[in-house]
């Protein structure tokens, strides 16, 4: 038998894919913890208790990813993807990043501003960002629920994009961001 050597897509660095599935798995864990939040009383503490810590370690990871991707090379897009859809793209990438960094910052500075412990782990807290100062507050809770939303938004176009590509195209755009190998080279018989 002889190996068929089959193309594969260019790949992203396996640490950068790890941190794309760490954060996509964190996100979705936010955005439910958030909504449940929102829209139950009965157990907002312990929802809190959870939302907060996850916050800041999705900020942390974030400012990791930012950092690797100013350093790393990414992969080419693939040949079906037109000039606008790769500035589509980036500029999405860009909103996404933005939002990950922004949405914590705005949640600690609420806090902050009503005048609530930013506690990550019993007596573990987070410095105030801000004194408390109640138009602050509502502002930015106010701030805090519209850009989750955004988040959500964006992160849902992200994934609709990326099944378009895998199930529609079928460009191998997924395979690019795939924790591990899943196009691997064809055997035939002779």
């Amino acid at each position: 038998m002889t190996a068929v050597h089959v193309d594969r897509p260019p790949r992203f660095a396996a640490t950068v894919r790890l941190l794309h599935w760490a954060m996509a798995i964190m996100v979705i864990a936010q955005l439910v913890v958030g909504a449940l939040m929102v829209t139950t009383l009965d157990h907002y503490h312990l929802l809190r208790a959870v939302h907060v810590p996850l916050g800041v370690a999705i900020l942390a990871l974030v400012m990791v990813r930012i950092g690797n991707r100013l350093v790393g090379r990414t992969p080419a897009p693939p040949a079906t993807m037109r000039p606008v859809e790769r500035r589509a793209a980036t500029a999405s990438e860009y909103l996404l990043y933005g939002l990950l960094v922004i949405q914590p910052l705005t949640g600690w500075a609420m806090l902050s501003a009503g005048g609530y412990p930013i506690t990550l782990f019993q007596h573990l807290h987070l410095p105030p960002l801000l004194v408390p100062e109640p138009t602050a507050y509502a502002l930015l809770r106010q701030s805090h629920t519209m850009l989750g939303y955004l988040l959500f938004f964006t992160f849902t176009a992200h994934m609709c994009a990326v099944l378009f590509h895998t199930l529609v195209l079928r460009d191998g755009l997924l395979r690019r961001m795939a924790p591990s190998r899943t196009n691997r080279a064809r055997r035939t018989g002779p």
